[in-house]
């Protein structure tokens, strides 16, 4: 038996063997995308933030900073993440989170200038109670920070119009907002900045809503009112529309009586010149 052949045969399996092994260390290494996860969950009417989240890299705390909607740091937090990468914390509103409107949550693991380890959330605080809200962001697949993935649009804020007719006494308001748990607040203020009307209107589960307004003794000046909707005491949440009144009727913006006089012009033109028979085109 020629054990000098036997020795150097099994050195190369050993070897063939030892390549492969790193191989699939090193694919298993590069099969997960660097990243952060983070899911925030709240009930309607709360005042706890519950957050789960995960993190390729353990080596380090993960950093928590929650910031008012007017810019001040209200809260901070550290965990350190499980062997996994899973790491979890709750936040309790407290006294410092007097101001109502969108709190940010971020959440960051070393630099926080690096995107791949920092993600943030917003939840909506009223009255020191949370809105019903759950909420993901994750690029953990991609390296690339992806959207929501609730079916309720974030950061779209509150928007109106108005649909008025010419010498009528009533103004339709519609609106949209991406908040559905509280009512939209809506004033309408005379030229001379009196209130005159108010009105309530709850958003549907698409989170459109629609109030009336009917010209009344209040509405006694003549000029432009503005009606305003409001949700949350955030330039966000409030929109404003105008609508020009005289003697308690609606008057068409300039565009539409410059377009009602072009209109009749071109009509008269047409009849003018259909009876008298002239011609714009010389004949010779």
């Amino acid at each position: 038996m020629n054990f000098k052949r036997s020795t150097k045969s099994l050195a190369i399996a050993f070897m063939a063997l030892s390549l492969i092994s790193m191989t699939l260390i090193q694919q298993d290494a590069f099969a997960q995308a660097p990243g952060i996860s983070m899911t925030v969950n709240a009930e309607e009417g709360s005042d706890t933030i519950t957050i789960a989240g995960k993190i390729v890299s353990n080596i380090s705390d993960v950093t928590f900073t929650v910031t008012s909607p007017n810019g001040n740091r209200v809260t901070v937090g550290q965990v350190s993440p499980a062997d996994d990468g899973s790491f979890g914390q709750i936040f309790k509103v407290g006294p410092t989170w007097t101001e109502d409107g969108l709190y940010e949550i971020k959440a960051t693991q070393g630099n926080a200038l690096n995107s791949l380890y920092t993600i943030k959330v917003f939840v909506l605080v009223t009255n020191g109670m949370t809105e019903g809200i759950s909420i993901s962001k994750s690029n953990l697949e991609t390296g690339i920070l992806g959207g929501d993935t609730d079916n309720v649009a974030r950061d779209r804020g509150l928007e109106i119009s108005a649909n008025a007719q010419y010498g009528d006494t009533m103004i339709e308001i519609m609106g949209s907002t991406d908040r559905l748990s509280q009512d939209v607040t809506l004033t309408v203020t005379a030229p001379n900045g009196n209130k005159v009307d108010v009105a309530q209107a709850s958003p549907t589960p698409d989170g459109d809503f629609v109030a009336m307004f009917t010209c009344g003794p209040t509405w006694s000046d003549d000029g432009f009112y503005t009606i305003t909707a409001s949700q949350f005491n955030t330039a966000k949440y409030t929109a404003s529309v105008e609508v020009e009144i005289e003697d308690c009727i609606i008057v068409p913006e300039f565009g539409t009586i410059a377009a009602m006089i072009l209109a009749v012009a071109i009509i008269s033109i047409i009849a003018i010149s259909a009876r008298s028979k002239l011609s714009i085109i010389p004949r010779y």
